[in-house]
Formats: structure tokens, sequence, C-alpha cells
């Protein structure tokens, strides 16, 4: 696949690519993104993304571009690549303005869209950390995907400093709410729960899907939760994988579950 990605209305190749110094998502990261998987040449539960993302621009309230535009921008880098399968990631930031907080009148958004190949080996089975580093439930912006991941970052981090492999965040009350870069999953007396929004965990895709489905429910959850649990399963639009243990304490698994959700999640 060649390096060709989409920068402000045309394709480009990526060392052609400059970011204004003045772009507040480089400063300030304002902005949101979406990662989104390409299979067979197509873009995998497109509708979905693209209502998450204009939700979260009209959050930031960030000007929109029009939906048309951007989704033949992303065909134009799926064609453009000659890709039948791997990622896209698409970025739309409020664009550039002066120095201070508050955004200028009339700023145009900066769209970046870029390809990146299938993953080369499958993510590992997750062995868990909770992480000091919390959700705020309350807040607007935890259901949507911006740029500030910062949070997510140090919580990555600080398990693996740990001995982990992955973080999951609690929100203020001290309930479960998402993993770092994953939604979370438990099977108990099987039936697959997962953390409501409202609990601080970001509207995955893939948790949208099994939701819809009706495979798996809202239900709040406990540390004492994920302990007790069938099993332990993290979600993304990139991935299905296990987990393992929880601050080194081992957790019990269920390979069928595992592929029970990543079938119903290929279909």
């Amino acid at each position: 696949m060649t390096e060709r990605l989409w920068f402000n209305g045309a394709m480009q190749d990526r060392d052609a690519v400059g970011i204004d110094p003045a772009d507040r998502g480089l400063l300030l990261g304002d902005g949101v993104f979406e990662t989104m998987r390409v299979q067979a040449g197509r873009i995998v539960h497109l509708e979905r993304h693209m209502a998450r993302l204009y939700a979260g621009l009209e959050t930031l309230m960030i000007p929109s571009p029009e939906r048309e535009r951007v989704e033949a921008a992303l065909v134009c880098v799926i064609t453009g690549n000659a890709m039948q399968a791997g990622s896209l990631r698409l970025t739309i930031t409020r664009g550039c303005g002066p120095r201070g907080l508050l955004p200028p009148e009339g700023a145009a958004p900066t769209i970046m869209i870029v390809p990146f190949p299938p993953a080369a080996v499958p993510m590992p089975d997750a062995h868990l950390v909770i992480s000091r580093m919390r959700r705020d439930e309350t807040s607007p912006l935890s259901r949507a995907k911006t740029l500030n991941y910062l949070p997510n970052i140090l919580a990555l981090m600080e398990a693996r400093q740990r001995g982990g492999t992955e973080a999951v965040l609690l929100n203020m009350a001290g309930r479960v709410a998402e993993a770092s870069a994953s939604n979370l999953l438990i099977q108990r007396d099987g039936m697959l729960l997962t953390p409501p929004v409202a609990e601080g965990a970001l509207p995955g895709i893939a948790r949208s899907v099994l939701l819809d489905m009706r495979l798996a429910r809202e239900r709040a959850l406990t540390r004492a939760d994920l302990l007790a649990a069938e099993a332990v399963v993290l979600v993304n639009s990139m991935s299905v994988r296990a987990a393992v243990s929880l601050d080194a304490a081992p957790l019990s698994r269920e390979a069928a579950t595992v592929a029970r959700i990543r079938a119903a999640l290929m279909s």
C-alpha cells in the first residue's frame, strides 16, 4: 500500500503533508477522530462511525463538514491506496486560530485521513491493571472521541509500569468505565454485560453492534464483578481479545466467548 493520504481536500504523499503550527488540534487537542476498519475494500460499520463523529463535532461545537464530502474522501483514500484490508484514521480539528483558548469566528476545520496496513499479528490477551486515572462520567466529553487522550495514555503507561498490558479506568464513583482503548465486557451466567455510557464508557462501535444484536446488555460493573466473571473481553473496532488477569489475579477465560463476539462483529 502506498503512503497516500487525504489532507484538506486532496490526496497527498505523506511526506508532503504539513500541519499548520496554529492548528488547534495540535495545540489544544481541539478535535475528534475515528479509527475505522477496512475489510474487503470497504469500511466496516461506516454509518455508526459517522454518527459518532458528527455527534462529537456537535458536542465540541466544531462546524461540521458536509458528510457526503467526508465519505467521498474516505473512499478516495481506499481506492487511491488499493486497500483491501487495514484501517483509516479520520481526524477533524477545529482548524487554525490565534493564541488563546477561545476559537476564532469562521475557522475552517482541518480534515485528515491516514491509511494503515493490517496488524502483522493479532493483539495478545490482556493483563489488566486498575488505573489511578478516572473517567468523569458527568462530563459530555466522556461520550466524544476527542483528540485529548492523555488520561488514557497515562493509564496505559501506568499499567505497563505495574507489569500489565492494559488499563481499566474507573469512573468517579469507583465503578468500571472502560479500558484505555477498548470497551469492556464480562460474561455472567452466559450473558454479556458492559458498563452504560452514563458510567463513563465511550459509546464504542463494536459495543453498539453487540447491544443492537442483543448479545450484550448494559449493567453497572465493579472490580469484584470482573474478578467473578466467567470471562472478561475487550472490544473495539479493530480487535476482540480476552483479559486473563486483573492486578495480577487470574481471570476466568472462555475461548468460545471471544470467538462468539468476534464472529458477531465480523458478520
